[in-house]
């Protein structure tokens, strides 16, 4: 299990990457703007919440993360120079995947080292927003965190169902992906449905 774990891990971080790499793309970036976004964007999350646990930092002793940016950035790289276009929307569905696998990493890695469930969640709301945070604010945009469609709520939603799920006792396996499940239908269905939390009245 630790290694499917570890896999899941690398999975978000490349996917992650993607978008940091698509972001790029569309800001004009030469190749070292490239490799900083995406790398921002694949490790940031998890760094914030290792250094708020004072846990040694999850990339430091392990070049597999870094194998997987460089592998998002090639992909993506061959893709664009040879479609041009970046298809609608591919973009935000890179990062709703790379949201759902981060935000229950975090959750799990607070849970793993004796947090209460409230922390917990708040560790998965980091994981799967920082990095993009810190992504969107290098790209000169308004982050996703910030405006628009669900974001931060549906990792939260994830949290809860994982560790509402722990306490009754499902398969760690279970969990985890029912968390992820509904973290990423959450985040695709309000950019589907434009499912927005207004609180303020805006004139049109």
């Amino acid at each position: 299990m630790p290694e499917l774990i570890h896999w899941f891990d690398l999975l978000g971080v490349m996917v992650f990457a993607i978008s940091g790499t698509l972001i790029a793309h569309s800001k004009h970036m030469d190749g070292f703007g490239v490799v900083v976004l995406a790398t921002v964007t694949g490790i940031g999350g998890g760094t914030l919440r290792d250094i708020i646990l004072d846990v040694p930092v999850f990339w430091l002793n392990d070049t597999h993360y870094f194998m997987a940016i460089f592998g998002a950035i090639f992909i993506c790289v061959l893709f664009l120079n040879s479609q041009r276009t970046i298809p609608k929307q591919m973009l935000q569905v890179a990062d709703a995947f790379g949201l759902a696998f981060f935000a229950v990493m975090g959750v799990k890695k607070a849970l793993d080292m004796g947090m209460p469930d409230t922390t917990a969640i708040i560790m998965g709301v980091l994981t799967g927003c920082f990095g993009g945070l810190i992504r969107d604010v290098l790209a000169r945009e308004i982050p996703l965190l910030l405006k628009g469609e669900l974001y931060a709520i549906t990792c939260i939603a994830g949290g809860i169902v994982y560790t509402q799920m722990m306490h009754w006792s499902f398969s760690l396996e279970v969990t985890m992906l029912s968390a992820m499940a509904v973290t990423l239908s959450l985040r695709l269905l309000a950019m589907r449905f434009n499912f927005v939390l207004h609180i303020f009245k805006y004139s049109a």
